[in-house]
């Protein structure tokens, strides 16, 4: 575990500007004022950067495909452009260029999804031709959205409303619809499917409940409370691989872990306790009480916890399991990254094993320096949003590479560097072991 704390108090790390994991939390992408920087994070004892990209600074979106060599990078510096990198090659693959800032990116082996405020994108990923622009969606400032990593479905969730938090769900693969979810009554501020995406999370700006769905149904299954006393901004739900736990990470110092399980009736009057007893006569008198007040007393509470040393930054979370065991990742906007000890039977508070340097030292001196020069242009607040960050007075899209014109929503697609890897078949990427081309069966 790293001993030296490289900072007095919790602050943001300059270079930093966004994170991401990909779709089975095998690597960690960090965008950063240089660039961007993909990790392994596959060990505790370490964290290998495995690529750096420097094709354009001030990267605020990076995703990964699974453990291919396709990239999506989203700049500062041209928030309305899109650009898929193949980094194994250091090629582009393509770029697209869209009618205002682009919020966020998702993506599985079938589908790409584009998000602005009042629009979404869907790509085919083998070709990257656009085949749906849902137009008009509810205004979504935060481009708040979640795609199912199981290609085999494909649902994507996003806003059905910027008052209230209803949740669309829709069959990225029929373009078609689904079901409409009544979630909470707050605006939305987390999704998230598990693996299979047979399962829903979502949680609203009061980030107080967390709730989770089946899908396609809809129907809710569990209703977790994650506190009382305070309203929080939820920055990322998560699901382990095998749905039985949900992590949630927020602006506060706390990350909680609630876990899914089924109460069984028939195994409580087997063999009743004094518990169970007070716990069925709260029950039996929660239908006489007000529809808030029961709520809460069927809402489960944590089953883990984790402190983090900081409150008030950005980061995000994940449940993953490294060398056979489970763990709880944190990603932290301070420059850090954290791997914490789950135990999946007693939960409890969790033990942090391992912290890791997103940045080196030698660079961390550079951005102290960088501090103590006078600034043109004055930083973006703290506790501000990735999405926030590019929200701002559009810009004209960059018009020199653009070559026409879509057939629906406004997206241009840009010349590709080399030619088209996608024109002619299933992606190839060189690395088909991790990433089998989707057109291809296995008997």
């Amino acid at each position: 575990m790293e001993s030296q704390d490289a900072l007095d108090g919790p602050m943001v790390h300059r270079g930093f500007i966004c994170a991401s994991f990909n779709q089975d939390t095998t690597s960690l992408s960090v965008g950063t004022k240089t660039g961007y920087r993909l990790f392994s994070v596959t060990a505790v004892d370490k964290l290998d950067c495995i690529h750096e990209g420097v094709e354009c600074p001030d990267v605020y979106i990076v995703e990964r495909l699974f453990s291919s060599s396709l990239v999506v990078v989203v700049s500062l510096s041209m928030p309305r452009r899109m650009n898929v990198y193949h980094f194994k090659k250091g090629t582009e693959i393509c770029n697209y260029s869209y009618s205002n800032n682009i919020l966020s990116v998702r993506l599985n082996r079938q589908r790409l999804v584009v998000c602005l405020e009042e629009s979404i994108y869907i790509h085919n990923i083998k070709d990257m031709k656009l085949l749906k622009t849902l137009l008009n969606t509810p205004t979504n400032p935060s481009g708040l959205c979640a795609l199912s990593v199981n290609h085999n479905n494909s649902y994507l969730a996003y806003p059905g409303s910027s008052t209230i938090g209803e949740i669309t769900v829709y069959d990225a693969n029929n373009l078609s619809t689904v079901t409409l979810i009544q979630a909470h009554d707050s605006p939305l501020a987390a999704l998230t499917f598990n693996a299979s995406g047979t399962k829903l999370a979502s949680a609203s700006e009061k980030g107080t409940v967390i709730r989770v769905f089946s899908i396609p149904e809809g129907q809710r299954l569990f209703e977790f409370r994650r506190g009382m006393k305070r309203y929080v901004s939820i920055s990322s739900l998560s699901f382990s691989a095998d749905a039985q736990f949900l992590c949630a990470s927020s602006n506060t110092e706390t990350v909680h872990i609630f876990k899914l399980e089924q109460h069984s009736p028939s195994h409580e009057e087997e063999s009743p306790t004094w518990s169970q007893y007070v716990g069925k006569m709260f029950t039996a008198a929660s239908t006489y009480l007000p529809t808030q007040v029961s709520d809460m007393m069927h809402q489960d509470r944590a089953f883990a916890t984790v402190r983090l040393n900081m409150f008030g930054l950005k980061n995000i979370s994940a449940l993953a399991t490294i060398q056979k065991l489970p763990r709880l990742l944190v990603a932290s906007s301070d420059g850090f990254f954290y791997i914490y000890n789950v135990d999946p039977q007693d939960g409890g508070e969790c033990v942090l094993v391992q912290k890791h340097r997103l940045f080196d030292f030698s660079e961390e001196q550079v951005e102290q320096r960088e501090e103590e020069k006078p600034e043109d242009v004055s930083p973006q607040p703290a506790n501000q949003s990735y999405a926030a960050t590019v929200a701002l007075p559009s810009t004209p899209p960059a018009s020199t590479t653009l070559m026409g014109y879509s057939e629906d929503g406004g997206a241009q697609k840009g010349e590709v560097i080399p030619e088209h890897e996608f024109a002619e078949g299933p992606v190839c990427l060189d690395d088909e072991n991790e990433f089998p081309p989707v057109g291809k069966q296995s008997n």
